[in-house]
């Protein structure tokens, strides 16, 4: 198992701790650094800063919203970046969320799973140099009846395939992602409940032959060093609380229902409901320690170590981690206590 860093949005008052946080991941030989967006910094810019102030990394889009752009334009993106990089961008897409999708770029929600589907063809032409021609149910290229033509990407990418992945929640993404992509964006895994989605994935791999055989499973975990590991979790309580509370409508939020799935549902509703209510104290006190135990690194090193271990025993071959320290010191040193920790797991690459 790797590990790689997540430092999630920019532009939330912590920008200058996100550059020394990728500069220490690039510095301890971390493999990967992702970089979100939601409806405010955009990933790509970020990414191109942080390709000219690190060296050896690579640099990951967790994720590239698929509402927010032509496929085309994505592909031009990946090319780019990875240009700019040397060769070390991994192109991550998703569908977003419904608010997100309707309400900042008004792109309908529907029929994610098929739209995923031609999106991802269409960025793999685009980047094979293909004249890309593709006439489907969300996309017509080119256009019919019109002046225009399919043409071929003028500047290629570095490498002959950039890794593409897929952030899926859903049975039929998750099956989506094993058949199309060359990995996944998992959140909220645990070993204890990881099961189900993987075994999703494998059916996907099956599709195309495939097994979890160089597949790489990528999950996101709050990170949290402490001699007591019940302290060190109050850290991780505004990370989850945003996702399950706040990343979407009373009615539909992925992130909720996934808690839901993994036997929290009482909990995860009143999260949502005091997330929504602007209760934020509220939501985060009731996050049970056992659901942040079980998704986050939290406690001192040989604890955390364990925690590794038995998530690369469950399938985990890249565990990115999202440190939520306050203070950027204490960030920087969880890192390094990170990467000791995996070297004592005895499941490090």
């Amino acid at each position: 198992m790797k590990i790689g860093l997540n430092i999630g949005y920019w532009g939330a008052g912590n920008d200058s701790t996100n550059l020394e946080l990728a500069r220490e991941a690039d510095r301890l030989g971390f493999s990967v650094v992702w970089v979100a967006e939601a409806y405010g910094s955009d990933a790509a810019t970020v990414l191109g800063w942080l390709a000219a102030r690190t060296e050896r990394i690579d640099l990951g889009s967790a994720i590239l919203q698929i509402p927010a752009r032509r496929p085309t334009m994505t592909a031009m993106t990946a090319a780019t970046l990875d240009n700019l990089s040397g060769g070390r961008f991994r192109l991550g897409l998703g569908v977003s969320g419904p608010q997100v999708s309707e309400g900042c770029y008004g792109v309908p929600f529907g029929k994610p799973v098929q739209r995923t589907r031609e999106y991802v063809d269409i960025v793999g032409k685009a980047l094979r140099c293909e004249r890309v021609r593709h006439h489907s149910t969300h996309f017509q290229l080119p256009l019919p009846g019109g002046p225009g033509k399919a043409l071929p990407l003028a500047v290629p990418p570095v490498r002959e395939h950039i890794p593409l992945y897929l952030a899926s929640l859903g049975p039929k993404n998750l099956e989506l992602t094993g058949e199309i992509a060359d990995g996944w964006l998992g959140l909220f895994f645990s070993p204890e409940h990881g099961r189900e989605s993987l075994d999703r994935i494998r059916a996907g791999r099956a599709k195309i032959g495939a097994t979890l055989d160089g597949f790489d499973v990528v999950t996101t975990a709050p990170l949290a060093v402490g001699d007591d590991w019940r302290s060190a979790a109050d850290h991780a309580r505004p990370y989850v609380a945003g996702f399950v509370g706040g990343a979407g409508s009373r009615k539909q939020n992925f992130y909720r229902d996934l808690v839901a799935r993994m036997g929290y549902a009482s909990a995860a509703d009143e999260i949502r409901d005091r997330y929504l209510t602007m209760d934020y104290a509220g939501a985060m006190a009731a996050i049970p320690a056992e659901f942040l135990d079980a998704t986050s690194l939290l406690g001192p090193k040989d604890r955390i170590a364990d925690r590794m271990r038995a998530l690369a025993e469950a399938g985990v071959t890249t565990l990115a981690l999202s440190p939520t320290h306050p203070e950027p010191e204490a960030s920087k040193a969880a890192l390094r206590v990170a990467a000791e920790a995996l070297d004592a797991s005895g499941v490090g690459d």
